[in-house]
């Protein structure tokens, strides 16, 4: 480094006495240096799929923190999208998952159960994913439940976004071939019903975004009423088409949320 400091010039420095030897030798070893380290990372990926899509050097943050999950919760809006960071419990070095947070609308969703993040990086990540798939899974069964128990406007406000605009879904959906079932029993006016309902819960969201609301709340309405337009929209057309029955291409075709307990 002497010598490079009195020389000044790289390429009087590089093309000097054993210099060019050593550092042809220096990047052989950077190599497989390299490459042992990308050997390394792809092992993580495929153990966490969900690394494929965080840059290598956030990956090698991350797999130098794993044992300190605090440091790992600002890579978390990269891990999984929509996600800000994870609410923990500390205890010790190792803490408890408990909830989690939202990028969007900085919604706030507690779990059902708390995780201790034990092991490494990629095994307590799945295992909080797997927690979120469980959580979400129950509070939607719960959701549906409550659709049926309790006025619209009451409902909305208490789920989180992703569960509410889930289990809108299903509802419709239910009412839908309900109507069918209906009409099968001799209600020749069931799916106009159906219609006449979904009307009337479209003038209530309306009239709720009128009203004074969170932010949050105002945004997850918005979302509903995008929603129940076109799902007007899709009970309008069968009435037109006379479509009756739950088999009909017209029915079949639509995009439908159900709720699978299994």
């Amino acid at each position: 480094m002497t010598d490079a400091f009195q020389t000044k010039k790289a390429l009087d420095f590089c093309t000097g006495d054993k210099v060019l030897a050593t550092l042809e030798d220096v990047q052989k070893e950077l190599t497989i240096c390299e490459k042992a380290l990308n050997e390394f990372m792809n092992s993580k990926r495929l153990a966490f799929p969900r690394f494929f899509f965080v840059s290598p050097a956030d990956l090698l943050d991350i797999l130098s923190n794993g044992n300190i999950p605090s440091k790992v919760m600002c890579h978390m809006p990269k891990i999984i999208s929509a996600m800000e960071t994870l609410e923990l419990l500390e205890e010790g070095v190792r803490p408890f998952a408990k909830g989690m947070h939202a990028c969007v609308g900085k919604e706030y969703v507690e779990f059902t159960e708390q995780k201790k993040l034990l092991g490494k990086v990629e095994i307590y990540l799945q295992d909080v994913l797997d927690l979120m798939r469980g959580s979400l899974k129950e509070i939607s069964l719960k959701s549906l439940k409550k659709f049926s128990e309790i006025d619209k406007e009451s409902w909305i406000v208490q789920d989180p976004a992703m569960v509410t605009l889930l289990i809108n879904n299903c509802s419709w959906v239910i009412g839908v071939e309900k109507s069918f079932a209906n009409f099968a029993s001799g209600d020749k006016n069931a799916v106009q019903k159906a219609l006449d309902h979904q009307l009337e819960d479209l003038k209530g969201l309306i009239m709720m975004v009128q009203g004074d609301l969170t932010k949050p709340v105002r945004t997850k309405i918005m979302c509903l009423i995008t929603m129940d337009a076109h799902s007007r929209d899709i009970i309008d057309e069968l009435v037109r088409e006379n479509v009756v029955k739950v088999d009909e291409f017209q029915w079949q075709r639509q995009l439908k949320g159900m709720y699978d307990a299994g």
